[in-house]
């Protein structure tokens, strides 16, 4: 029975689910790609790294609620747009939500994880040479000048590709093609790391790394899982793609590795987990499942050719600097997950989970031929085409307006080259990743002692000191 907090169109059920979903991708990020960032890049560039994950996740969830929110699923402004509105009153919150049997409350903060992950994954094409306060600017200017138009326009009942038709999941539109697509058009303007950097790229702690890279792919869970905004039968379904396409992804991109690299890496199977989930997201709950094995086939070789073959052999790409390369595992990743869905979304599972009578307006193209709607099956796969290609041009133009207006008022890179070289965890922030930590320089191996604040050079304890001395240094060393 209903009551003032538990209304009678509120849904228990769907309404914990989509605050744990939303929790999930939020863990995704804080600390998934906080820990990913800041373990892949050189230790010098560790801390800089992790706090813009960590910056943008913050600043997007003050504009979420102070107006961005509104402006992805609000009123309707322009055709492309909502208003800006708070989204801060409880009799806002309180109230039932557009979509779903829960509070608006649960969608504002279901939404802006989303919102957050996105100016992310856009950092981490900027990663290693950014000013960080011109990364300040950037993420709120983007968040409202860029995101909030691709949501309205894909996800909002009121946007004009959403009435068109276009079927975009959980994101693959709207989230990855915009990250990936920005973050390279930013990394234009911000310019390369140093020659060093872009030579010597070792991270700093690839276990740490895998462990974030669990993460995210654990969360992926409630990213695609939450889309159906209730506890159903294509929300099962959805995660269970997602595994499927992701672990496919993995193991087709490390059998490429072996065959053409000659060894398999971890990096490879971290890039190939992210293409893996990206391709199904835009399909995940309205394939079935040996569409998500054949997507995870695609995920993990063409990704895998358009960076390892691809892009050395483009002088374009080569000038551009992408530290985490989310140029190929998220625009290239999201752009073919979204013509795939147009080839093999299934009439049914659309209708179920947009909720409308006409199985003709979503219709893969396989099934359109297959049941004599070859035309609606062309239709769909031109939608998805004239989407992606909105979602591209867009991105250019607004990302390259945003870095302009940016530039005007701060420099967009660090523009000392010494503090490049010195990194940006001492050159901006004034801290060190790691207290105690190993160097090599000219082949010669100095490990420092914090507490005594001495320095031991390994290529002369044979020589300078005695057995004794020797065995009182490395057990300070080990102490520290």
């Amino acid at each position: 029975m209903g009551d003032e907090t538990s209304p009678e169109w509120m849904n228990k059920g769907d309404n914990a689910w989509q605050l744990m979903a939303a929790t999930m991708v939020g863990m995704q990020t804080i600390p998934g790609l906080v820990i990913l960032y800041g373990s892949m890049v050189s230790r010098s560039w560790a801390i800089n790294s992790a706090f813009m994950a960590l910056y943008a996740f913050s600043a997007v969830f003050v504009c979420w609620a102070s107006w961005a929110y509104r402006m992805s699923f609000g009123e309707e402004w322009v055709f492309f747009l909502g208003k800006p509105a708070v989204a801060l009153d409880e009799k806002f919150l309180l109230g039932k939500s557009f979509l779903g049997a829960f509070p608006t409350a649960t969608m504002v903060f279901f939404q802006g994880v989303f919102a957050a992950i996105t100016l992310v994954l856009i950092g981490g094409s900027l990663l290693g040479r950014m000013n960080f306060r011109a990364w300040m600017l950037f993420v709120p200017l983007w968040l409202t000048f860029s995101y909030t138009i691709t949501a309205f326009s894909i996800w909002s009942p009121n946007g004009w590709l959403f009435k068109l038709g276009v079927i975009d999941f959980a994101g693959g539109l709207v989230i990855h093609v915009s990250a990936g697509v920005a973050g390279i058009t930013a990394a234009f303007w911000v310019g390369p790391r140093s020659e060093k950097e872009r030579e010597a790229f070792a991270s700093n702690n690839m276990i740490v790394a895998l462990g974030g890279a669990g993460l995210v792919w654990m969360g992926w869970s409630g990213f695609n899982g939450g889309a159906p905004l209730a506890v159903n039968t294509l929300a099962s379904l959805a995660i269970l793609n997602t595994h499927v396409c992701a672990a496919t992804s993995i193991v087709t991109w490390l059998v490429l590795d072996s065959l053409c690299v000659g060894k398999p890496t971890m990096f490879g199977a971290i890039q190939g987990l992210i293409t893996g989930l990206v391709c199904i997201t835009p399909a995940a709950g309205v394939v079935q499942g040996w569409a998500a094995i054949l997507m995870g086939l695609f995920s993990g070789s063409v990704p895998w050719y358009t960076l390892m073959v691809l892009h050395k052999k483009l002088k374009f790409l080569n000038k551009i600097d992408d530290p985490m390369a989310i140029f190929h595992t998220h625009a290239i990743t999201g752009i073919l997950g979204g013509i795939l869905t147009g080839l093999f979304a299934v009439p049914k599972l659309c209708r179920l989970f947009y909720g409308v009578p006409d199985w003709k307006k979503y219709t893969g193209l396989f099934y359109g031929l297959k049941n004599g709607l070859a035309h609606a099956g062309l239709t769909q796969l031109g939608i998805q085409l004239e989407a992606t290609i909105f979602v591209v041009v867009f991105n250019v133009i607004s990302t390259t307006v945003i870095c302009l207006v940016v530039r005007s008022i701060v420099p967009l890179r660090v523009d000392d080259e010494d503090a490049l070289q010195v990194g940006g965890d001492k050159s901006m922030h004034g801290e060190e990743a790691f207290a105690l930590w190993c160097s090599h320089q000219d082949k010669d191996t100095k490990f420092e002692n914090v507490k005594q604040n001495k320095v031991y050079d390994t290529k002369d304890f044979s020589s300078s000191i005695d057995e004794s001395s020797t065995k009182k240094a490395s057990s300070e060393v080990q102490m520290v």
